[in-house]
């Protein structure tokens, strides 16, 4: 298990950021046949404009999320905090910094916020997925110690070999792999069912949030808030909101003929 996918002199290219940089491509080509197939008034610059607003928005928000929490330890070392290679980039936290960035984009491109994260939600799912290949190459986001035979011993000087030498630990990032996958494949084969704006979104976030309660479980590495696991929190939150939401308002229905839309937005539904 190695960090470094490449090094030439004293430039290096990890696994970790590499991981991300294919989730990008990949997530670039789907989020602009997706946006096209639903009818959205977005072209290829305009998906790159959405890269370039929620990526660096999701990341800050991502990284000063896990600071926060880990604010004793980062307090000896502020120029720790810069580096992302090392790990320590809270998934609640992005999505809070990337939500936000795709309220402003719909805003400055006048497209539907919803709409827009129906057409996002399986893409940024797939990427996640990716993301956790990266995680498990930088020995970071990793688990508990287990003597189920398929337990990971991580090597000397990867976070999960400092945090617990010579133990086995459950790899909680192919259990968050594979769960993320199965959800892109839900969310994939529901994308072309007629309903309101919101219905993939709400999927995404509770799929989501349950694959990550239960990983959490194992999560050798997680923030706490007192005697409750941050990120089982954040996911019930977002799990009992969306919901809620989904319940009521129906938003497996398609939308009824004449019923109100966003000013100035003609309906753009799935085709």
């Amino acid at each position: 298990m190695h960090p470094v996918f490449l090094r030439i002199g004293q430039f290096e290219l990890r696994y970790y950021g590499l991981m991300y940089v294919i989730a990008f491509v990949v997530g670039f080509f789907l989020i602009r046949a997706e946006a096209r197939r639903r009818g959205l008034p977005l072209s290829g610059e305009d998906v790159l404009d959405l890269f370039l607003v929620v990526v660096p928005l999701g990341l800050v928000f991502a990284r000063a999320y896990y600071v926060a929490f880990k604010w004793d330890w980062y307090r000896e070392d502020p120029w720790e905090i810069f580096k992302l290679w090392h790990g320590g980039l809270a998934i609640h936290g992005g999505l809070l910094g990337g939500g936000l960035a795709l309220w402003l984009f719909s805003r400055w491109k006048r497209v539907r916020p919803w709409a827009l994260a129906d057409t996002v939600a399986p893409a940024l799912i797939l990427g996640q997925a990716l993301g956790r290949i990266g995680n498990l190459l930088n020995g970071d986001a990793y688990g508990v110690p287990t003597s189920l035979p398929w337990g990971i011993v991580f090597p000397p000087g990867s976070p999960a070999g400092e945090a617990f030498p010579g133990q086995p630990l459950h790899p909680t990032m192919l259990y968050e792999f594979l769960g993320n996958l199965i959800l892109f494949g839900v969310l994939w084969r529901l994308r072309r069912r007629p309903a309101k704006d919101g219905f993939l979104a709400c999927l995404y976030f509770m799929g989501y949030s349950v694959v990550r309660g239960l990983v959490s479980c194992v999560r050798g590495d997680s923030l706490w808030l007192g005697p409750i696991r941050a990120a089982h929190l954040a996911s019930g939150v977002l799990f009992l909101a969306f919901g809620a939401w989904l319940l009521s308002g129906r938003l497996w229905q398609p939308d009824q003929p004449g019923e109100c839309r966003e000013a100035g937005q003609p309906r753009q539904g799935s085709r």
